[in-house]
């Protein structure tokens, strides 16, 4: 056999097929005749002078020789895609598209979006909003903040957020609070979304610091998204256990009050995080830094609270 690669068409035909274990299938993906990709194959079992599949009455099913090539194929044509994907990021320099989940999109970065386009006009900021975990190179994001507790290998992670939670109303209903005993029958909103992650505190959890012997019932509306429970408290619907984070803004303009110092921290946390090696590119760079920088009202915010550690 000749010391040299097989010709790259032949490979993909090959990796379709050991994929779809169906040379019909494989023919479809490829946009090519069954007879097209047959012959790719052939050619590819020529140039090895090993057969790949055995060719069965209605299947194929792969040889010794087509198990050991599998792998570094479908290594190789990866590694491919993913290079051809770093390429045009490259070329669209002016995008950039910023996942992040609907709570934290609606109530931190969507309202801070007039500043980021202000301060670098030459960056588009793209945002999708969603909680499900989104693949960078398939789904074509360049960073995303997620909260939560792990981090994928492979990717770039910083901290953003040491988020917290504390019960907050409107300044009409905080004026009749004196004290966490008064919560004592009063509707409790209660934020569904947090209940995903392990070590996120809840009324109950929040009671229990306060040293009050009454729990909380069950009863109260239930969101299963924070920005919708943050929302109806802030129509008098109830009383919210917030994430720092999403109310933080409607706490500085006055829209809702923090009626008690006493707030609760997460485990769970907000981190940025892009493909391992694209932290330093210019346009993550520079959202890296204005994210930083945008982060200072938060902290001043919890500077005022007596955060306690999740239990």
């Amino acid at each position: 056999m000749p010391d040299r690669l097989p010709p790259l068409t032949a490979l993909r035909a090959f990796e379709a097929a050991a994929r779809h274990m169906s040379f019909g299938r494989a023919a479809e993906e490829l946009f090519v005749t069954p007879a097209a990709l047959s012959y790719q194959i052939k050619s590819l079992e020529q140039h090895f002078g090993l057969p790949l599949f055995r060719r069965l009455n209605r299947a194929v099913e792969l040889t010794e020789a087509g198990k050991a090539l599998v792998p570094g194929v479908a290594e190789g044509f990866q590694r491919l895609h993913e290079a051809a994907r770093a390429v045009v990021r490259l070329r669209d320099s002016g995008a950039l598209t910023l996942t992040a989940g609907p709570g934290f999109t609606a109530k931190w970065l969507a309202p801070r979006l007039f500043g980021f386009a202000t301060a670098h006009p030459e960056i588009e900021l793209r945002f999708v909003a969603t909680l499900r975990i989104m693949d960078f190179d398939r789904d074509g994001i360049d960073a995303a903040i997620r909260f939560g507790t792990d981090v994928e290998a492979g990717l770039f992670a910083e901290d953003l957020l040491e988020d917290w939670v504390t019960p907050v109303c409107t300044p009409e209903v905080a004026a009749t609070l004196k004290r966490p005993e008064d919560l004592a029958g009063r509707v409790l909103i209660h934020d569904e979304s947090l209940e995903v992650f392990g070590g996120a505190p809840g009324w109950a959890d929040w009671f229990a610091a306060a040293g009050i012997g009454e729990r909380p019932q069950g009863g109260g509306p239930r969101f299963t998204q924070a920005d919708h429970a943050v929302d109806a408290a802030m129509f008098g619907a109830g009383i919210v256990l917030g994430r720092g984070s999403l109310v933080e803004r409607d706490i500085t303009s006055g829209r809702l009050v923090a009626p008690f110092p006493l707030a609760l921290g997460t485990e769970p946390r907000y981190r940025f995080v892009c493909p391992a090696g694209q932290e330093d590119t210019r346009r993550i760079a520079t959202l890296r830094a204005w994210l930083k920088a945008e982060t200072a009202d938060f902290a001043a915010l919890g500077a005022r609270m007596e955060i306690r550690p999740p239990a």
